[in-house]
């Protein structure tokens, strides 16, 4: 299907001559990116296998949603046009980005595609006068309004916390607001005991231990101001002992192109660095990790809450929003200095609290599926059908070489 057609089933005037099971509720799952596509993957397993409902997907508009077309279509995904995702209702839409949400004709729940809110409006970004302090990301009008209109009909929150930081700045927006937890942190607990299965599947011996290194995307991200992080733990860490995986976050590979990250990184991928795909779960990699080096990204707060030895990058321009999992980070974590000798700094990194970590990250430890899946069928206006089952592991985290 090309993106100037039409998909005829199974929603639209014509869909009942072709579909064969009818009377579906339908649910429009809006991929922004990768990062939030592999969000709403552990959201609508909550209700996918319900015979009574029908998802669709649609790509919506965003800076870094090039592969996510392609991404879809290996999951065996039913994708439709966002031309046409546009002129349909649906009885759910679900959502964890922002761009062009006030478009849908559908109830939406809207969620984090990371660790909580932690992040605040970059100053360029935001249409207002120049704030001492800029509003939190995705808590704020700009985000979650639009023409006076409030976007979410339910707006999943892991945190009580963030209730009170969207009762400051967008308060029209509280009625929607439910505190759900964090489904992704669920996994990583569920997950944990498979570490040595995950070690295995990444080729590791008893002996050897895992650095995982982590990086956001843009400037103050590890990979974007320590370019030569990942060649010099290459060089000083012996490759009897330490094996290095390198999680960069998806819209680094978007911004500068898979081959181009993969030929910055030829000469490390030669040495042995482990380069997962940014379409490939990372959470096995952080699960069986013995070290995780990382800046104020989600997946170095996933990696403190159950308990891995963290080394923080310097910090950012801006400092996290207060109460949050990576403000905590970035205040009580040990800092790596990558002018001095690497090794010593590895064995002298501290475990951050991790439940201080944990309480910080979700406020419902362990409910994340119940309550989505509760939220989700209320949208529907369907009852809930049987019991919800266990939260389950992450996948195998293979392949890992990155070199496809």
């Amino acid at each position: 299907m090309t993106s100037l057609e039409w998909s005829a089933s199974p929603i639209g005037i014509d869909a009942s001559r072709w579909v064969s099971r009818s009377g579906c509720r339908t649910v429009l799952v809006v991929a922004h990116t990768i990062t939030s596509c592999q969000r709403l993957l552990d959201v609508i397993e909550y209700v996918e296998s319900d015979p009574r409902v029908q998802l669709v997907f649609t790509v919506a508009p965003d800076v870094f949603n090039p592969h996510v077309r392609r991404f879809l279509d290996r999951l065996g995904a039913l994708v439709l046009p966002w031309h046409q995702a546009v002129r349909e209702r649906f009885d759910l839409g679900l959502a964890a980005a922002y761009g062009g949400l006030h478009q849908l004709h559908a109830p939406l729940l809207l969620m984090a595609h990371g660790a909580g809110h932690s992040k605040r409006v970059r100053p360029a970004s935001y249409g207002g006068p120049v704030l001492a302090e800029p509003p939190v990301y995705g808590l704020d009008a700009q985000r979650l309004t639009h023409g006076g209109r409030v976007l979410p009909t339910a707006l999943a929150l892991s945190h009580d916390g963030e209730l009170e930081v969207l009762r400051r700045q967008c308060p029209e927006a509280v009625e929607a607001a439910v505190v759900v937890g964090d489904p992704c942190v669920d996994r990583l607990v569920a997950s944990l005991p498979r570490r040595p299965d995950y070690r295995r599947e990444m080729g590791l011996d008893e002996q050897q231990e895992l650095v995982v290194v982590s990086s956001t995307w843009g400037r103050d991200g590890v990979f974007g101001r320590w370019p030569d992080l990942l060649p010099q733990l290459m060089m000083q860490l012996p490759a009897q002992r330490y094996r290095i995986a390198a999680l960069l976050h998806p819209a680094v590979w978007d911004a500068h192109g898979h081959r181009q990250i993969r030929s910055w990184l030829r000469d490390c991928r030669d040495g042995g660095l482990l380069l997962p795909d940014p379409t490939v779960d990372w959470r096995g990699p952080v699960v069986a990790a013995d070290h995780v080096i990382g800046d104020h990204g989600s997946v170095t707060a996933y990696a403190a809450a159950i308990g891995r030895p963290t080394l923080l990058l310097p910090g950012p321009r801006s400092m996290p929003a207060a109460g949050t999992a990576q403000h905590l980070l970035a205040t009580h974590a040990t800092h790596l200095d990558p002018r001095r000798p690497l090794p010593p700094q590895l064995a002298l990194a501290a475990t951050i609290d991790p439940q201080a970590v944990m309480a910080a990250l979700t406020a419902r430890p362990g409910e994340a599926g119940v309550l989505l899946r509760r939220t989700m069928y209320r949208l529907l206006q369907l009852a809930e059908p049987g019991r919800h089952r266990q939260t389950s592991p992450v996948p195998m985290p293979a392949p890992l070489d990155g070199r496809a």
